[in-house]
């Protein structure tokens, strides 16, 4: 009897004394997360908000879980050039890299913004586009994919898709630097398969290229059965289009859009690329001039050939593809 009412004692004690003790722990646990975004190990934030931008895709939104100071990390990369972080699906333990979107607001500076595609196929958005409001979120880095020198005064910058969040990124960069005696240029190719991504993006393209298959299929699916109509004016422009805007209307002349629409039948040809390379200002600058190409593996291959995997990386590999045959002597290519 009194073994038995020792070990009862003992077991009201852990009843009572448990829920203390896991509450303290998970306390405990939840002040070692982090949320100051760095390379080398995940820190914590939450999802503020998804915004539609299309059927297809959102804008997410994550800020930092506690009031940890990023702005300085953010600064560092946006002088850098175009960069990255990684976000992890916990469940799977994967990680997928995405592209960081330019601010729009001052006052939300500790704010990242994300222009993510919902592809059914993807592990990784899946799990993000099952997230609700305020859910945590683990990511790491930033990590460096191409430093803009303070060399360069031209970049012509060809995206597909999604590409055009690395594209905003150049141009924030680049045009950051612009001062009385330095006006740098960019120029953008943006193809989509839908008008509904790029909506109120209006550029004067007549040009179709020659007939063939959009490199977008194999990425986005099925072609369309037949071409939708051109929206000449559409009502409102879509969050990534008033970016640009933005952008042009901050930096007059300096930043110029063309808009390529798969179910339009407007595809980007080689005219595409040399009205911009050989322009008379191009041609009579010593600085340097780059062509950044982002978008679907194809899109990539189908301008300027694939990357290589080597040694446990992956390389630029080889120019070929559309630019190739341009021969740019002047101009430094690189596929991201």
């Amino acid at each position: 009897m009194k073994r038995r009412t020792w070990l009862l004692r003992v077991a009201v004690v852990t009843l009572i004394a448990g829920p203390v003790a896991i509450g303290a722990y998970v306390k405990s646990q939840q002040d070692c997360q982090q949320s100051l975004l760095n390379p080398f190990t995940f820190a914590y934030f939450r999802l503020v908000s998804r915004e539609r931008v299309s059927s297809t895709s959102n804008i997410f939104k994550l800020q930092p879980a506690k009031p940890d100071d990023n702005r300085q990390v953010y600064e560092s990369a946006w002088r850098t050039g175009i960069w990255s972080v990684m976000f992890k699906q916990p469940q799977l333990q994967i990680g997928r890299h995405y592209t960081p979107l330019p601010p729009v607001d001052q006052s939300e500076d500790e704010m990242l913004r994300f222009f993510i595609r919902r592809d059914p196929h993807g592990e990784m958005s899946r799990y993000l586009n099952g997230l609700s409001s305020g859910s945590k979120v683990e990511i790491r880095g930033p990590q460096i994919e191409f430093e803009i020198s303070s060399d360069v005064r031209d970049i012509l910058f060809i995206a597909g898709g999604t590409g055009i969040a690395p594209a905003l990124q150049a141009a924030y960069t680049l045009l950051s630097r612009t001062s009385d005696t330095n006006k740098p240029r960019m120029h953008i190719l943006w193809a989509t398969r839908r008008r509904e991504d790029c909506l109120g993006g209006s550029s004067n393209n007549n040009q179709t290229g020659a007939p063939r298959s959009s490199w977008l299929i194999g990425f986005f699916g099925t072609k369309p059965s037949s071409p939708a109509a051109v929206i000449l004016e559409p009502p409102t422009s879509g969050a990534i289009v008033k970016q640009i805007e933005s952008l042009q209307s901050q930096y007059p002349g300096q930043l110029t859009v063309r808009y390529f629409v798969d179910e339009e039948n407007t595809f980007i040809g080689k005219d595409s690329i040399l009205d911009f390379t050989n322009s008379e200002s191009s041609q009579g600058s010593h600085h340097k001039k780059l062509i950044l190409i982002s978008g679907p593996e194809g899109f990539i291959s189908y301008l300027a050939g694939p990357k290589v995997w080597a040694r446990g990386r992956e390389l630029q590999g080889p120019l070929q593809g559309v630019i190739k045959e341009l021969d740019p002597k002047d101009w430094s290519v690189w596929k991201l």
